[in-house]
């Protein structure tokens, strides 16, 4: 580039003002950002080529000329040409110089110029591939982070404090870029890593460490001794980016690790401050430190969702357990209630509260209601061939209330000779209340079928009376919080009475749940109810011991006893 331009000087200056300056195709020191002249940031923020053929004639360097400590003189020439990715996102300009001014650049001199730049663009991509240099903002990466920290544990630190900035939740910040494009995503990282370099200390190196995470090592008088330090990045950070005209408020995390050698040695603290910083993307205060227990249970929680994936694929350590409901009118049971059950080899019985909950945030919920549905359709078909009148309710999470559910339904229950009008799945309040359209509609077909739908959990959610009266569903189970608190609360039993009366003149079956004692039987008994479920009738039984409960089942208290 100096033999074909003829020119000393040359410099490739980036978006963010870093600067890397060559002398006769040697590198020179590092220049600092805050004395580089203003043209020099305007031509890398700009993709227009500039041409400056003698410096003492321009209106903009009447005040101060263009120079550089490292030559003789006054730069008196300056071209510079945008530098792009091959995506053509402009990451900065190469700059050239001369100490003498200039009649002209020839249009053989503008070529050069302009093939070098696209040469230095292709570079600086695989540079930042392969070195320490992101190429959207500039920021050394996270093998640098790694690098450094090392070296800053290895010169006698006792101790690092790393803090990580979330930018916001993935799933938020992929709406971003659906919305506005990756042009607005990568403005939107430049404008935070700028905020947040304005507020670490002068002496502290800012890092990109993921697609949306920067980190730090922070000196421990600026994490110890002034907290507040970090309500103010927090308070910072929520204030809104401007991007490209655009005003956004993100949701920033900003998570806190303090480290040693020892623990560095084969540790990620990535990974463990990465921990806070979700966990304050979440709070009010928008900044935690590394919690070790709360780190334990994410990683038994992953464990648990392998174990899980496993489990469905062997399927020998899943199981069903049933528990029976009694219609109150004649005390005998007509369903039972299909419940999934998990015995681990090693970690014993994991309760349905624990890894039901997994499986719908780890998407493996489609997997296991597909696995109630078939062994339960098969038991019941079994069951029914011995001459058990009954029928079978199985819960269904909201991942699954979709247009595959009908043909899944209608698959396995002629697989398995079972009509469909013995099956019936129940949603829990919120989830019948989510969607309202798309819910009926699926809602519509599975009734179409002849399957019953049942509302599960009814009122610890939000339905109003309206929405009630458009779900297609056959039954309404009444949560069991507020059936067990009516032996010590009238305000729980004009509750379940209200709802059973109201529930039961819309033409919904009413069921109970939670009945666990006699007292408690006799109650319901006296209500607008239709079906009992709970311990006084029986608990949730193994499939091997449904068939002697049945035979040895003479019937509860009835209302109409035969």
């Amino acid at each position: 580039m100096t033999r074909s331009l003829g020119v000393p000087l040359v410099s490739l200056v980036l978006h963010g003002g870093t600067a890397y300056w060559f002398a006769d195709g040697n590198e020179l020191p590092a220049h600092d950002p805050r004395t580089l002249h203003p043209l020099y940031l305007e031509a890398a923020r700009s993709l227009t080529p500039h041409v400056v053929l003698d410096t003492l004639k321009d209106e903009r360097f009447r005040d101060a000329a263009l120079g550089l400590a490292s030559a003789p003189g006054p730069i008196r020439f300056f071209a510079s040409e945008p530098v792009c990715t091959l995506t053509g996102q402009q990451i900065g300009a190469l700059c050239v110089m001369d100490l003498a001014p200039r009649t002209a650049l020839n249009e053989s001199e503008r070529t050069s110029l302009r093939d070098a730049a696209s040469l230095v663009g292709a570079g600086v991509v695989l540079r930042s591939y392969l070195g320490r240099t992101d190429p959207i903002t500039q920021l050394p990466h996270r093998y640098a982070f790694f690098d450094d920290l090392r070296k800053h544990l290895q010169d006698g630190a006792p101790h690092a404090w790393v803090i990580a900035i979330d930018v916001a939740p993935v799933q938020r910040f992929n709406a971003f870029i659906r919305a506005m494009g990756h042009a607005y995503a990568d403005e939107l990282m430049r404008a935070v890593a700028s905020r947040t370099m304005a507020w670490i200390p002068a002496d502290t190196r800012l890092y990109q460490v993921g697609a949306t995470r920067f980190a730090a090592v922070l000196p421990d008088r600026h994490v110890i001794e002034d907290s507040s330090r970090l309500d103010d990045l927090v308070a910072r950070l929520r204030q809104p980016f401007d991007c490209l005209g655009i005003p956004l408020t993100i949701q920033p995390g900003v998570g806190l690790l303090k480290i040693n050698e020892r623990e560095l040695r084969g540790g990620d603290p990535l990974r463990l401050v990465m921990n806070a910083s979700h966990a304050a993307q979440h709070s009010v205060r928008g900044w935690a430190v590394y919690d070790r227990q709360q780190d334990e249970q994410q990683r038994q929680e992953f464990f648990l969702v392998t174990e899980l994936a496993a489990a469905l694929t062997d399927r020998t350590e899943l199981d069903l357990h049933y528990q029976p409901r009694v219609d109150l009118d004649s005390g005998r049971c007509v369903a039972v209630e299909a419940l999934a059950r998990w015995q681990h080899p090693t970690l014993g019985l994991i309760p349905p509260s624990k890894f039901v909950g997994l499986a719908e945030r780890a998407g493996l919920m489609r997997s296991l209601t597909q696995w109630v549905l078939e062994h339960g359709v098969a038991q019941l078909a079994a069951w029914r061939r011995q001459g058990h009148d009954i029928r079978l309710s199985f819960n269904v999470s909201s991942t699954d209330l979709g247009a595959d559910l009908v043909g899944r339904l209608r698959q396995v229950a002629e697989q398995h000779k079972v009509g469909l009008d013995m099956l019936e799945l129940e949603f829990t309040e919120s989830t019948l209340m989510e969607h309202s359209a798309t819910t009926r509609r699926h809602l519509a077909a599975i009734r179409q079928l002849g399957a019953g739908i049942a509302i599960d959990d009814f009122g610890t959610g939000y339905s109003n009376l309206a929405a009630l009266r458009q779900m297609p569903a056959t039954s309404l189970k009444i949560d069991q919080s507020f059936v067990r608190g009516m032996g010590t609360s009238r305000h729980d039993e004009a509750i379940v009475r209200s709802v059973a009366e109201l529930a039961h003149s819309m033409g919904f079956r009413v069921v109970v749940e939670g009945v666990e004692n006699p007292d408690l039987y006799d109650s319901v008994l006296g209500m607008a109810c239709d079906e009992a479920q709970g311990f006084h009738i029986a608990h949730p039984l193994p499939s091997a011991e449904v068939v002697e409960w049945l035979a040895a089942h003479r019937g509860m208290l009835a209302r109409r006893p035969a």
